[in-house]
């Protein structure tokens, strides 16, 4: 592999985190704007999605980025039910099934995916940096 290969390589790497973190990212929104749905086209409260992540591998067999492989549906997170006889989705109990959102939760993962998306961006940023001086150098010579 040429030096010019593993610079490209690098770049394609960033990039992918880059387009999983987005995807991340618009989740966690959809989340946080489901976060008080009581009822949805499908019967009960908005379930809680995440994305699953899974390695991308080179045709070489060595590590080549990540991509976002599948949101799922959250089914670890209990639904909270609230005592609430006058909302319009109650049961005839009176309760109320909530969402599995907890949004601080939610802000907390919005952070990390922030951060790892803008980690992907110094990345490439660096990459775009390296590549402006190499031509610099070549075009001096």
């Amino acid at each position: 592999m040429t030096g010019l290969d593993r610079f490209f390589e690098g770049m394609r790497t960033s990039a992918s985190g880059l387009a999983a973190e987005r995807v991340r990212m618009n989740v966690i929104a959809q989340n946080i704007a489901g976060s008080t749905i009581t009822r949805t086209p499908e019967g009960g409260p908005y379930t809680r999605r995440e994305v699953l992540f899974e390695p991308l591998i080179g045709p070489d067999g060595r590590y080549a980025g990540v991509k976002a492989a599948s949101i799922a549906r959250d089914t670890k997170t209990e639904f909270v039910r609230i005592h609430d006889p006058s909302h319009a989705h109650a049961d005839e109990s009176g309760y109320v099934t909530l969402p599995n959102v907890n949004n601080l939760r939610e802000m907390a993962d919005m952070i990390t995916a922030m951060r790892s998306y803008e980690s992907n961006l110094r990345a490439q940023q660096g990459f775009v940096a390296m590549s402006s001086r190499a031509l610099e150098l070549a075009r001096s010579n």
